[in-house]
């Protein structure tokens, strides 16, 4: 089975961004190799753009304007990175590193089941990574394992790959400027 990146699916919707929007990121990350790791509970959002004015009025009216972001930057001539601080969401994004979904907030579930909606196969999947415990029979007989090895492993959609979770650009001089620095107190 094909990788799909969980912080699309998982952490996306935090974001309070509603679906349907003309643009939505072809990527998205939850470190920058080099410059954010797990810990600094970032969000990566790579968008691919045309620099029409469509584009131009969703990044003024929902991406700069949304409280959590921390950085706008331009890639290349066609992709814009933004940064967004989720530290809010610290305990939600501690059970996604686990693969736990099942853990998450009241609040965060509620976001993320109503970004997508409750028709659909989608929305199905959805409710079964975050409810897993109604769907443990539904994965025994499709998996035609026993319901024992599926309630003992709880979780229905595997842990992040992190790696694959990892933005490996190139960190710009000017964006390095800003990573923060572990400065020694002065002992005097």
């Amino acid at each position: 089975m094909q990788y799909f990146q969980k912080s699309k699916i998982f952490l996306y919707p935090l974001l309070g961004i509603r679906k349907g929007e003309e643009f939505v990121p072809m990527e998205t990350y939850i470190c920058w190799d080099g410059l954010y790791s797990q810990g600094d509970y970032k969000y990566i959002c790579i968008y691919n753009i045309n620099r029409n004015l469509k584009f131009k009025n969703f990044e003024n009216n929902v991406i700069r304007s949304n409280e959590f972001l921390e950085l706008a930057m331009t890639i290349d001539k066609n992709t814009q990175l933004y940064v967004f601080d989720l530290s809010k969401y610290k305990n939600d994004i501690d059970m996604f590193l686990k693969g736990s979904y099942s853990n998450f907030s009241i609040n965060s579930k509620n976001k993320i089941i109503k970004y997508f909606g409750s028709v659909g196969r989608i929305a199905k999947y959805i409710n079964s990574y975050l409810y897993p415990e109604d769907y443990h029979e539904v994965y025994a007989q499709a998996l035609k394992v026993d319901i024992k090895l599926i309630r003992e492993v709880y979780e229905v959609c595997t842990p992040p790959d992190l790696m694959k979770e990892t933005y490996m650009g190139k960190i710009p001089d000017e964006v390095a400027l800003f990573q923060k620095i572990d400065v020694p107190l002065d002992q005097n």
